[in-house]
């Protein structure tokens, strides 16, 4: 562009680009633009005066070095997705016929919903995710928070490789131990204490995390040589990672941490501390709680007497005992709550009578306090993973009771349960469920290994097809069948066959029920004909294959072909 040409649309070759930015945004009418050529509209002009300008400033470039070439990506050296569990992999990745933002999901399979179970799989087994598979799985990695740590484990290296490549993933570098970059081991003193000091905090957190997993000693003698000069929210995601592998041997730095400036961080550390049996803070929290709490023989009946404390003296805010209780909450209830849940329940059975934690729980209360006391043991069950005061917490499984002798809240019960080991979870369920049905059973469930025990599962069909066959209303039912499909062990297809008919509805029946409910059981079935198939698919070759049922939709995807 020369200056004739310039001078042909009004175009000022001094003009800068701000000036011409300026008049664009306010107007012309606002502010003329002085380079018009007569009879030219101001407006017209401006656009030809931007586009000399745009033509000149890209002309006017420098020609920069080529960017540098990607190095190759990593090799992954797992073995390979057998070809049949990869094809599965990309219908699942490709599927996006969910139920979400329907009212009625239909008799076919919501593989979506399958996804997080087949990661689950392939992970266990060892596989490396296809090449070709990356993208899609990085995509629904970040649509999907709950499915990133199995996606990144199954996709490797290569998933990493990638992300640095394009911006929409780089949560796999933020969710990636160390930000995707390999850790230094515990035998790697210069490079473990390098990154201590110098890395970025999520690398610092991962490094903490990583060197608490096996060598827990070490961790904790890192945080000590910087803890004075971190910060208080550093300070307290720090103190987090003790709870892996704690130990007695953590005491004495948590006990340091007590006098934390920050309330956050003495309450965590006080928490871990009450977690530790043998503790000396755990053994100052069963004086005061057993100044609180006694056996009281005068009545007809022995019984236990509270008398919660009358004021939170310095020494108890110093064992992280919190003075000021939320809104409408009582303080003294709130000082004894804070007291029992921090004793070691092990100290109960001397102080009240030589009793076991079943007979405890068993005895009166006096004075309305027997919320309160179950409440705080519930949380100290929870807390030191006590299995025998859990199971007696519980009661039993048909006890008319609706929050159990212990338990305040379907919440707290599932908390319980956590404790017991998975057989007996499960059985315990499955007799709430023969009992009070499947109206409160969701949040037990949840806590249940997968698949679940037969037991379990044969509850779970029992009480869907009495719900059925009562005209219940089906649609209540769904949060129940979608952990169904994802949970039920499928041998138990061959119970289900008979429930895919579609019933005479009872005069009281929720209209179109008998339907609804023929269609949600042949989509259970179909679901766990697919899960059967996936297993197969995943399984290693030369491994015996687990009995599934015998149906077309049960093959791999290139069965039919």
């Amino acid at each position: 562009m020369n200056a004739t040409s310039a001078a042909r649309t009004g175009a000022d070759p001094a003009v800068s680009w701000d000036d011409l930015l300026t008049t664009a945004l306010l107007g012309t009418d606002r502010r003329p633009w002085a380079g018009s050529a007569p009879g030219r509209e101001a407006p017209l002009a401006l656009l030809d005066a931007a586009a000399v300008a745009t033509v000149r400033r890209r002309a006017g470039l420098r020609p920069a070095r080529a960017g540098r070439r990607p190095e190759p990506a990593p090799a992954d050296p797992r073995p390979v997705l057998p070809a049949a569990a990869a094809r599965r992999l990309a219908t699942l990745l490709a599927d996006r016929s969910g139920a979400a933002g329907s009212g009625r999901r239909g008799s076919s399979p919501d593989l979506m919903e399958l996804l997080p179970q087949w990661l689950a799989a392939a992970v266990e087994h060892g596989y490396a995710a296809p090449p070709q598979a990356l993208p899609a799985l990085l995509d629904a990695a970040r649509g999907r928070t709950d499915l990133r740590p199995a996606a990144l484990a199954f996709a490797g290296p290569r998933a990493l490789w990638l992300a640095r490549l394009n911006r929409d993933w780089r949560f796999a570098l933020r969710a990636a131990p160390g930000g995707g970059a390999a850790l230094p081991g515990p035998d790697d003193a210069e490079g473990v204490e390098r990154l201590w000091q110098e890395g970025l905090f999520a690398e610092r957190v991962a490094l903490l995390g990583a060197l608490r997993a096996r060598e827990p000693a070490l961790a904790r003698e890192l945080l000590a040589s910087t803890w004075p000069k971190e910060r208080a929210e550093d300070r307290l995601m720090f103190l987090d990672t003790l709870r892996a592998g704690l130990a007695a041997g953590d005491e004495p730095f948590l006990e340091q941490a007590l006098g934390d400036r920050s309330r956050n961080v003495r309450a965590t550390a006080a928490e871990l501390l009450s977690a530790l049996p043998h503790s000396a803070l755990a053994a100052r929290m069963a004086v005061r709680a057993a100044a609180c709490v006694a056996l009281d023989r005068t009545g007809p009946v022995p019984a236990i007497a509270v008398e919660p404390p009358v004021e939170c003296d310095s020494s108890m805010e110093c064992d992280g005992v919190v003075a000021t209780p939320p809104a409408g909450r009582g303080e003294r209830s709130w000082w004894l709550g804070q007291l029992v849940e921090a004793a070691p329940l092990g100290s109960w059975p001397e102080r009240l009578g030589g009793r076991t934690a079943r007979d405890i729980v068993a005895l009166p209360v006096a004075d309305g306090w027997q919320g309160e006391l179950h409440a705080a043991w519930c949380r100290a069950a929870v807390r030191q993973r006590d299995a025998d005061w859990s199971r007696a917490l519980l009661g039993a499984p048909s006890a008319p009771e609706a929050g159990g002798p212990g338990a305040v809240s379907l919440a707290e019960r599932a908390k319980l349960l956590a404790a017991l080991e998975p057989a007996e979870r499960a059985a315990w369920v499955a007799g709430f469920i023969a009992t009070h049905g499947l109206s409160e059973a969701f949040q037990l469930l949840g806590v249940c290994a997968v698949p679940w025990a037969p037991p379990l599962g044969r509850s779970v069909v029992d009480a869907l097809n009495i719900a059925r066959d009562a005209g219940s209303y089906p649609w209540s039912f769904s949060g129940v069948m979608g952990l169904a499909e994802r949970c039920l062990d499928p041998a138990e297809v061959a119970r289900l066959e008979g429930l895919l008919a579609i019933p005479d509805e009872r005069e009281d029946a929720a209209p179109g029920a008998g339907g609804y409910w023929a269609e949600a059981f042949q989509r259970l079935v179909t679901t766990l004909r697919l899960r059967a198939a996936m297993a197969d698919e995943l399984a290693p070759a030369g491994t015996p294959r687990a009995p599934r049922p015998d149906l077309p939709s049960a093959q791999p995807p290139d069965a039919a072909r």
